[in-house]
């Protein structure tokens, strides 16, 4: 397939530039697997849509202060931003400057922060932070909160907040999982109370999730890697809710991408444990886990909406997308939520 198969026209009014008052205060679209079959509803509603026994999934990474400014030493400015720590010390970071900086060279950040630039690997680099506090301490005190590209404004004291799911616990992401951005601790408990189970997963978003798809053909794109660890509780919990006849329903695609990448790998169960995946979800893919996916609207190009295509089927998806811009939706990381039930063909 093409990468054009996934393009779509977004007026730019409709990406949504800061978070709403209340958390549950978004619209929902519930897409079924039906074409035309979609309702618009809110996010309050999202009860009415589980019963009894069904899972909901939910990712409890923490989002990290990944972001800094600072110098090359010839005055050039440069903007670093996080990508995975490594130890007390390195990491791996994109960096984005007028000239790229030479292995070897150093970087003040934040004009406290002295990083040596320790190799380069494509369009990441590894860099030693030369200071006594340890690296994630240092991203706490003076890190800014990684707001994603089309949010166009530096980040608040308030998106330190908001821009964090109200569980997150396991720091390391650098960008939010943003489906759980629509949870309160009254919503979570409102389903608890109906019978709703709820299971953790984690993983730590990196910021390839915001890398656009540059080849043509989609089956060429080289996916980023990321960290997730699923515990043994998710395990048991989602193997009951499944020998009962329930649904699973993965909060946000990082949980599905979790979920699916350990099914992959384990021949089509679940695992508990940590690992790795650069699992490319598009169309064809065949799920083992997750029934239903609660997600947000996402960037025109990009493996994400590749992803909900293979989920819900590339017709249905063009279609909800084209309703939700038609009726003015709002998009990305700060937007209103889809509820897809998944293609059975799929």
């Amino acid at each position: 397939m093409k990468t054009d198969d996934f393009d779509f026209f977004l007026p730019s009014e409709l990406i949504a530039q800061f978070p709403l008052a209340n958390r549950i205060d978004s619209r929902m679209l519930h897409v079924s697997s039906n074409y035309l079959d979609l309702h618009d509803a809110a996010f309050k509603d999202l009860p009415a849509y589980l019963k009894q026994g069904d899972v909901i999934v939910l990712n409890n990474t923490r989002v990290i202060k990944a972001r800094l400014s600072g110098v090359k030493p010839t005055g050039g400015k440069v903007e670093v931003m996080v990508e995975r720590i490594l130890d007390a010390h390195r990491a791996r970071a994109l960096i984005r400057a007028s000239h790229a900086p030479a292995t070897g060279s150093t970087l003040l950040l934040e004009n406290r922060i002295t990083a040596r630039v320790e190799a380069r690997d494509q369009d990441m680099y590894i860099l030693y932070f030369m200071h006594s506090l340890p690296l994630i301490e240092l991203l706490d005190q003076y890190g800014h909160t990684p707001l994603p590209p089309y949010i166009e404004r530096s980040a608040t004291i308030a998106d330190e907040s908001r821009y964090q799911t109200v569980f997150a616990q396991e720091s390391g992401a650098v960008a939010a999982p943003t489906a759980g951005l629509h949870f309160d601790g009254i919503m979570l408990k409102m389903l608890q109370t109906l019978g709703v189970k709820i299971a953790w997963i984690t993983l730590h978003v990196g910021a390839g999730t915001f890398q656009p798809v540059r080849v043509e053909n989609i089956d060429q794109h080289i996916m980023h890697i990321e960290q997730y660890h699923i515990p043994v509780e998710t395990v048991e919990i989602i193997r009951t809710c499944k020998a009962n006849g329930g649904s699973v329903l993965a909060v946000g695609t990082t949980s599905l991408r979790a979920l699916e990448a350990c099914a992959l790998t384990g021949n089509g169960g679940l695992t508990a444990g940590s690992n790795e995946t650069s699992l490319f979800i598009t169309p064809g893919f065949r799920f083992r886990i997750v029934d239903r996916l609660l997600t947000n609207f996402h960037l025109p190009r990009s493996t994400l909406l590749m992803l909900v295509s293979a989920f819900a089927g590339i017709e249905t998806i063009r279609h909800a997308y084209q309703h939700a811009i038609d009726n003015r939706y709002r998009f990305f990381s700060y937007g209103d939520a889809m509820l897809i039930e998944r293609d059975n063909r799929s």
